[in-house]
């Protein structure tokens, strides 16, 4: 069952704007529910149990006080005298995806049901290859786009230099470091997850690890744990993991897969990696992860800008269309 979100905002259309984008995006178990008047939201709350209340700070604390709700977290227009607030302050004139992260960072860390509760488990997508330079990183961001589109996707970066903030033309305040502390000091939550995703061109994603450092605190078998986790305990249905340079570490990794796409190149230099990698996987008794490899020949695109039009770009480009066709082609044979 849902939890309840109440917002109330002295501008109506913003608290109803702010509930639609939420229910409709359905990455996190609430049902957000929005009030025109604070008369209509504590006759509400007299018989109902809100779990998480967004109210506006030109609200009378007295009235805020007097709603019932788990907890409690105030959108502020901007004004300079909310230093003495009881209550967590979020600024309200952002991004809806940027006001969801603030408030579930606020949430996360009192959030006593550590996981979110789903019908069934997600599943871990590995994006893999021992050969460089093979259009890897813009295969995945190409394969989450097009899966998000009728799934909730979740596009995890595990490059040491993903080149990922010029990418996205993003900085970064929250990323996979902070999910990999959590996870080290027991304190993950869906939550806390929810408060480090971003959005870009439809596909959320987790920002890679700011310090390689971060992604060596944690041995393969652990990142391997911590994914399949992250897929059963989340509202995603998928994890799309861009797997770096890992080595023979990766095998671990992508035992817990349920599909790896593996880019490859028709060169001497690259079929002896390849060749090499699956020896490794015959000998160390992962024979069975060959099963799961589907090797790809990506078709190679022109130089391409960064940003936001970058989505657009991958998704009508050829690489889109070869992703696509790929899609289409597995349908078919499930």
């Amino acid at each position: 069952m849902k939890k309840i979100m109440a917002v109330y905002d002295i501008e109506p259309l913003y608290a109803d704007r702010f509930a639609d984008f939420i229910n409709r995006k359905g990455t996190i178990p609430f049902q957000v529910v929005a009030f025109s008047s604070i008369l209509l939201l504590k006759d509400y709350a007299s018989d109902h149990q809100i779990d998480l209340l967004l109210i506006s700070s030109s609200v009378d604390r007295r009235d805020r006080e007097g709603i019932a709700a788990k907890q409690t977290i105030v959108l502020s227009d901007g004004e300079a005298a909310l230093s003495n607030q009881p209550f967590p302050v979020v600024y309200k004139y952002q991004s809806s995806d940027r006001i969801i992260r603030d408030v579930m960072s606020y949430y996360g860390q009192d959030a006593s049901d550590p996981f979110y509760s789903s019908a069934k488990g997600g599943s871990v997508l590995g994006i893999y290859s021992p050969v460089n330079r093979c259009l890897k990183t813009s295969f995945a961001l190409t394969l989450g786009q097009l899966l998000a589109q009728d799934n909730k996707v979740l596009y995890v970066n595990l490059e040491d230099c993903s080149g990922m903030s010029r990418i996205m033309g993003e900085v970064y305040s929250r990323d996979l470091s902070d999910m990999l502390y959590f996870y080290h000091q027991g304190s993950y939550n869906w939550a806390r997850l929810s408060s480090v995703v971003y959005t870009w061109g439809g596909l959320d994603y987790i920002p890679p690890a700011r310090y390689p450092e971060d992604l060596c605190q944690i041995d393969a078998e652990g990142l391997a744990v911590f994914l399949l986790e992250m897929a059963q305990s989340s509202p995603y249905n998928m994890i799309v993991a861009d797997l770096g340079q890992m080595g023979r570490k990766a095998a671990e990794v992508l035992e817990v897969c349920e599909k790896v796409y593996m880019p490859v190149k028709d060169d001497f230099i690259s079929k002896a990696k390849i060749e090499e990698f699956e020896d490794y996987l015959e000998v160390s008794g992962r024979s069975d992860i060959k099963e799961k490899i589907h090797k790809i020949k990506l078709p190679y695109h022109s130089d391409l800008k960064g940003g936001q039009s970058y989505a657009e770009q991958l998704l009508w480009g050829e690489l889109g269309d070869y992703v696509r066709a790929m899609l289409g082609s597995q349908q078919k044979e499930e």
